[in-house]
């Protein structure tokens, strides 16, 4: 079980090895199609938001399970909409080892 945390520490836990800085970035270019309800719009924005996270999240995951690390800690989240309407999420942290 890999813990995901924006903290620095990790209660109960004692951090006993750090081994390195891990990222997760993943984007989604825009979909061909235009609606005229701006409701859909934004439900398309929020649920393409969403996925594009999760992918994030899972590539930092993947990226600390590498470095055999059970823990990344002090996440940062920064996601992205460029007008052209490219999706960028990018997750980093810190691998860790604790017990």
């Amino acid at each position: 079980m890999m813990i995901l945390t924006t903290t620095n520490s990790i209660e109960h836990h004692k951090i006993v090895d750090y081994l390195g800085i891990v990222t997760g970035i993943s984007l989604k270019y825009p979909k061909t199609g235009m609606t005229f309800s701006i409701r859909k719009y934004y439900d398309s924005i929020e649920k393409e938001i969403e996925v594009v996270k999760e992918d994030a999240f899972r590539k930092l995951k993947e990226n600390g399970i590498k470095l055999n690390a059970n823990a990344i800690i002090g996440i940062k989240v920064d996601m992205e909409m460029t007008q052209s309407g490219i999706t960028t999420v990018s997750v980093t942290g810190t691998a860790v080892k604790v017990k």
